[in-house]
């Protein structure tokens, strides 16, 4: 017989999202069961986040060696042990998974099932292994409120001769203890070029194809560098391709184009990274009358559902797909559900980054929808890393900041390509989220030498008309004949 649970909070899903909510409702005194029906940490931890991550820093070692003679330092080129790098990358996951484990949150008294969950109606959620409703359920959980965080799995496209071809995902690629000798990758988003780069750094011959533009939601001119620096370095880059079929053809894989004449491409292996689709089969939601839609569960600006009783968050909804946002989904919600407090999600104010080298980050609006929201009344400021004395010394000069402003200096939004970018937007996320005036910025002291002075040059660049001004100049002669 299954046993019964009746606590306040059902979170299903042990990733970013769904972690994140455990520990936050626990930790405020509400009782919590967390459902799991694989590995703890979900997709950030054990398939995307932490192993790309990982792999991107072997391969940045890896370049450096390439790259050190303008240095004064002279080195062979790296000999790559290709099975030893997946050993570190499979190292970092188990570094961290500690912190994310079935032990640490019952510690933190949440009750942590390992089984799938399986709606049975709009309040009952039944738990078992592989279960469709059967004798086989362990528990039945009737909560008095429920969270959705199942997180996303990856997109396959329809491409003839694609199921009969060994293909990688994100989820596989890590386990390659191999490194291919020709990656074709299809899809040139983040990750894509993300793995790419880490790829080409690491030995392999890349080809990467694209039906779109290349980074095609990031700003065209920024997003133009990080495709030129991956070019130097190697990676094969198209983009507006269609891939019309795939096949096998003696040990090698065959990827042919569309077009009026049959272009081929062949590689020994294939990565499809061409996006991500809610992860939500068999939690059978029609019984729990919830909506979903192609993007993923349908929810409001508080993350309800069409159930009063049950919630989503993270990549199972058409929020930002990101761990940070993940995470702050959780934040605000559990803050909502235990204390009636306002959901504040603004989705333009949540960063994103691509880690290629230069890497890519932005927060805000972007130049153009900037300029629609406020009727044109905007300033775009910039500032390149070519003028910055740490950039110089790094010989990281590739890049530059672009920041948006109304025409009083309220900082709309932020792009930035090159050296540290992932760390510079998060002042400028601060910045966003706090309606800070570009003065701010102007004013804030940073270390030097630092790539932070790029944004700060920046800044104060927006007040340059304003200084040159004929009236500040007679001011000014004024002040020092009293000087």
């Amino acid at each position: 017989m299954a046993e019964e649970l009746k606590p306040e909070l059902c979170v299903i899903g042990a990733g970013a999202a769904g972690l994140a909510a455990a520990e936050a409702a626990a930790a405020l005194g509400a009782s919590v069961v967390l459902i799991e029906k694989g590995r703890m940490g979900g997709e950030h931890l054990n398939t995307a986040c932490v192993p790309s991550k990982a792999m991107l820093a072997a391969a940045r070692r890896a370049e450096a060696f390439r790259s050190s003679g303008p240095f004064g330092i002279k080195l062979a080129k790296p000999a790559v042990e290709f099975d030893e790098v997946n050993d570190h990358v499979h190292r970092v996951i188990n570094a961290i998974a500690p912190n994310e484990s079935r032990e640490r949150l019952a510690g933190l008294r949440v009750r942590v099932i390992e089984g799938e969950a399986r709606f049975r109606d709009t309040r009952t959620v039944a738990v078992g292994q592989g279960h469709d409703g059967g004798d086989d359920v362990r528990f039945e959980v009737r909560a008095r409120r429920f969270i959705i965080a199942t997180g996303s799995k990856p997109q396959v496209p329809e491409i003839s001769g694609l199921d009969q071809c060994p293909y990688f995902t994100n989820e596989t690629i890590f386990e390659a203890r191999e490194r291919p000798k020709h990656l074709i990758v299809v899809g040139a988003g983040q990750s894509g070029l993300e793995l790419a780069q880490a790829f080409r750094r690491l030995g392999s011959e890349v080809s990467v194809l694209e039906l779109d533009k290349p980074l095609a939601q990031e700003d065209p001119e920024c997003a133009a560098i990080v495709l030129d620096a991956l070019e130097r370095e190697g990676v094969t880059i198209r983009g507006g391709v269609k891939v019309e079929r795939v096949r096998t053809l003696r040990q090698r894989i065959e990827v042919v184009l569309a077009g009026d004449t049959e272009e081929t491409i062949q590689g020994t292996d294939l990565l499809v990274a061409v996006g991500r689709r809610p992860n939500i089969a068999g939690l059978n939601l029609e019984s729990a009358r919830v909506k979903v839609d192609p993007a993923g569960i349908v929810v409001n600006k508080r993350f309800g559902t069409t159930n009063r009783r049950i919630y989503a968050i993270g990549d199972v909804t058409s929020l930002p797909h990101s761990t940070h946002s993940a995470q702050q989904q959780a934040a605000l919600l559990v803050k909502h559900l235990l204390f009636r407090l306002p959901v504040g999600l603004q989705v333009d104010e949540i960063p994103r980054v691509t880690f290629t080298e230069p890497e890519l980050a932005h927060v805000g609006l972007t130049y153009e929808r900037a300029n629609e929201v406020h009727g044109g009344a905007v300033r775009l400021l910039r500032w390149p890393y070519l003028d910055n004395d740490r950039a110089q010394t790094e010989r990281e000069t590739h890049g530059h900041i672009k920041v948006v402003t109304d025409t009083k200096g309220l900082i709309l939004g932020v792009t930035i390509v090159g050296a540290a970018a992932s760390e510079q937007i998060s002042t400028w996320t601060l910045a966003i989220n706090h309606g800070l005036n570009i003065r701010a910025m102007a004013d804030l002291v940073v270390p030097y030498p630092t790539y932070m002075e790029v944004g700060k040059r920046a800044a104060i660049s927006f007040f340059a008309p304003k200084l040159s001004t004929s009236w500040v100049r007679r001011l000014s002669g004024l002040l020092r004949r009293f000087g």
